[in-house]
C-alpha cells in the first residue's frame, strides 16, 4: 500500500475530534442508545483527574462506576500492560498463562478462604459462573430438584439473563420478561423473610453486603451472621457479590472483612483490573472441583493482559498502603458529610469507607450531577433522589474539601 493510501486509511479510522459536540453527533449516529449520555467527552485521565476534549479539568468521584480504585491510568497498571502486550495478550485457555496463574494465587490468598479461581470478563459473567457453580455443586450432592437461588430485593447483580434474574428490581426486569426460572427474592436485612423464602429446592443465597445500585443499603451485622447460620444448617451455599465493594472500597480489602463471616463463593470484578475488563469467581477445592473440563469456560476470560493489570493493582495496594489510606479518607469524607445531615433538603447520608450515598427529600440528583460537571466534579446518581460517591481510593483531603464546598453551594441553589 502506497503512503498516500496509508495516510488516507488512517484518517478515515482515526478521526481527530475537536469538540464534544462532534463526538456526540457521531456517537448518536453509530452507537445504540443504551445509555443516557452526559454532555462531556473525556480525552485524558490521570489518577483521580479527568480532562475533556476542550481541556477542562474534573475530579472524579465515580471511578468509572467503581472500576478504578487505584485511579485512572495508574502508572503501575500502565507499565504492566505495556510490558505484557508487547509479549503476549491472549493465549487460549487450553494453555496455562503465567499472569493468570500468578493473579489466581494472589487473589485466592487475599480472600482468606479460597484456593481456586475462575476468571471471566466482567462482573455479570462472574455472577453467571457462580450461579452455575452453585447449581452444579448442589445437584451433584443432592439432586436436580435443588437448584433455586435466593437473592434480595433492591439487589443488582448484572444485566445478562442469569444475573438479571437474580437482580430483584422490577424496573430492570420487567421489560425483559420472562426471565429465567429458579430465582426467589427475600427482603434485605430481614431474617424472617429469608427463612420464608428458602425452600427445599434452594441451593444458594446470593447477596451484596452493600447494595450499590440499590442505593448504598448496608447489611446489618446480626443479619449476616444469622444468614450464615441458616446456610450452614441447611447446607446452602452462601455467595457474596463483591463486584462493587471489593478491593478497599469499604475501608477493608473486601466488605465481608467487616462482618467476620466468610462466604462459600465470592465474586469480584470492576476495580480488580485497574480499568481492564476482568471478573473472577473464588471458592475452595470442595466446591470448585465440580467445575470439570467443559462445564464452564470463557474465551477472553483471564487473558494475559487483563491478569497482568490485576497483578499490578494488587501490588499497588500493598506497596502504597491503599487500604489504610481508603479507610482514613472514608472517615474524613463522612465527617464532612455529617454537616449536611440536618439540612432540610437531605433525607439521609449513608455508606461505608469510600462508598457513600446522599439521599434528597425531592428529586434532585440529576440537577446535582449537572451542576457537578459545570463545577468540575464527576458524580453519579442511582435514583432521582440519590447521589452516589465512589471516588478512586487515592483521593486526598483537598479533593474532599473541594467537593464539600461544591455540595454546600449546590444544595443552597436547589433549595
Amino acid at each position: 500500500m502506497k503512503n498516500s493510501k496509508k495516510d488516507s486509511f488512517k484518517k478515515s479510522i482515526l478521526k481527530n475530534y475537536s469538540s464534544s459536540r462532534e463526538v456526540f453527533e457521531d456517537g448518536h449516529k453509530y452507537l445504540m442508545g443504551t445509555y443516557t449520555r452526559m454532555p462531556v467527552v473525556f480525552k485524558k485521565a490521570k489518577m483521580q483527574y479527568l480532562w475533556d476534549i476542550e481541556g477542562n479539568k474534573y475530579t472524579d468521584f465515580t471511578a468509572g462506576y467503581g472500576c478504578l480504585n487505584v485511579g485512572h491510568s495508574n502508572p503501575y497498571v500502565v507499565d504492566a500492560l505495556k510490558k505484557q502486550i508487547s509479549k503476549i495478550i491472549q493465549p487460549s485457555n487450553i494453555f496455562y498463562n503465567e499472569t493468570q496463574v500468578i493473579l489466581a494465587k494472589l487473589l485466592g490468598e487475599a480472600t482468606g478462604f479460597a484456593n481456586k479461581v475462575f476468571f471471566a470478563n466482567s462482573g455479570a459473567e462472574a455472577i453467571e459462573g457462580a450461579l452455575k457453580l452453585a447449581r452444579k455443586y448442589s445437584t451433584e450432592k443432592y439432586s436436580f430438584s435443588r437448584y433455586e437461588v435466593v437473592s434480595f430485593n433492591k439487589s443488582f447483580h448484572g444485566r445478562t439473563f442469569g444475573a438479571l434474574s437474580a437482580t430483584a428490581q422490577d424496573s430492570k426486569q420487567n421489560i425483559f420478561k420472562p426471565l429465567l426460572q429458579g430465582f426467589r427474592y427475600a427482603d434485605f436485612n430481614d431474617i424472617d423473610s429469608l427463612n420464608k423464602t428458602i425452600t427445599q429446592e434452594t441451593c444458594a443465597v446470593l447477596i451484596e453486603l452493600i447494595q450499590g445500585e440499590g442505593g448504598i443499603n448496608i447489611a446489618d451485622m446480626n443479619f449476616i451472621k444469622q444468614m450464615k447460620d441458616v446456610c450452614i444448617k441447611k447446607d446452602i451455599l452462601l455467595i457474596f457479590d463483591e463486584i462493587q465493594t471489593g478491593f478497599g472500597r469499604t475501608g477493608k480489602m473486601f466488605a465481608y472483612n467487616h462482618y467476620n463471616v466468610l462466604p462459600d463463593i465470592a465474586v469480584f470484578a470492576k476495580s480488580l483490573g485497574g480499568g481492564m475488563p476482568i471478573g473472577a469467581i473464588a471458592a475452595d477445592d470442595n466446591i470448585s472441583k465440580v467445575f470439570s473440563p467443559g462445564s464452564h469456560g470463557s474465551t477472553f476470560g483471564g487473558n494475559a493482559a487483563s491478569c497482568a493489570a490485576g497483578i499490578a493493582v494488587l501490588n499497588y495496594f500493598k506497596e502504597n498502603n491503599l487500604i489504610e489510606h481508603a479507610e482514613e479518607m472514608g472517615k474524613y469524607l463522612f465527617s464532612k458529610l455529617e454537616l449536611f445531615k440536618k439540612n432540610k433538603e437531605i433525607k439521609d447520608i449513608r455508606g461505608m469507607g469510600l462508598m457513600a450515598a446522599i439521599e434528597f427529600k425531592k428529586p434532585a440528583s440529576a440537577e446535582i450531577i449537572r451542576k457537578g460537571l459545570k463545577s468540575g466534579f464527576v458524580l453519579n446518581k442511582v435514583s432521582d433522589y440519590t447521589v452516589r460517591l465512589l471516588p478512586p481510593l487515592i483521593i486526598n483531603k483537598k479533593n474532599i474539601n473541594d467537593l464539600i464546598k461544591f455540595f454546600k453551594k449546590a444544595i443552597e441553589e436547589i433549595s
